[in-house]
């Protein structure tokens, strides 16, 4: 009896998103660097290539279209999972979820999980932020309001846009996107 009165259905089930989390990550998203990188989700369609060139080009025009396209996130984040730096656009994408969160009651919960899996020091996916934003945000999440995590967003995604998103303009995945003409020549290998 004691045990089912200490039991936090909050905890239990950020423990589980977190080990599910980390058991998907592990058996999908190692990419082999080795082959050519393509999100499968672009070319569906031989048909479909003009169209995902137009759509290729428009991420050159600002990182806020890479960011607002379905195929660009993954492409992006296909590219940075080669360079062993997904965490930035998880926590980025982490907080566009949670600002959409329904339920106000999930907040709490939702803004430990987040907090704890990419803003505590030595988080297993721990952005890299300064210490100023790091407390603000420690403090904003003790009230789980919508716009808790803002500043330490904006700082991620700032050092997105600065430093990985013109290496994704160049690297060759980015150059596939806009280059291959045929769906047998792209490969998307998980190891």
């Amino acid at each position: 009896m004691m045990y089912l009165n200490s039991f936090n259905p909050d905890a239990f089930l950020c423990d589980k998103a977190k080990e599910l989390r980390s058991s998907i990550g592990t058996f999908i998203h190692k990419v082999d660097v080795g082959h050519k990188l393509m999100p499968s989700s672009l070319y569906k369609k031989k048909d479909n290539h003009r169209n995902c060139m137009k759509e290729a080009m428009k991420w050159k025009e600002s990182f806020s279209q890479l960011l607002s396209s379905k195929e660009g996130l993954s492409a992006f984040r296909t590219f940075l999972k080669t360079e062993f730096s997904e965490e930035n656009l998880e926590f980025w994408a982490a907080c566009e979820d949670y600002k959409k969160t329904p339920s106000a009651n999930k907040l709490p919960a939702k803004a430990q999980c987040i907090f704890q899996e990419f803003l505590q020091i030595g988080a297993p996916r721990e952005v890299n932020i300064d210490h100023k934003t790091r407390e603000f945000t420690r403090q904003q999440v003790a009230g789980a309001c919508r716009n808790c995590f803002d500043a330490a967003q904006e700082q991620t995604r700032t050092l997105m846009e600065k430093d990985s998103y013109p290496r994704f303009l160049k690297s060759p995945l980015y150059q596939q996107l806009l280059t291959q003409s045929s769906i047998k020549k792209l490969k998307l290998t998980f190891t």
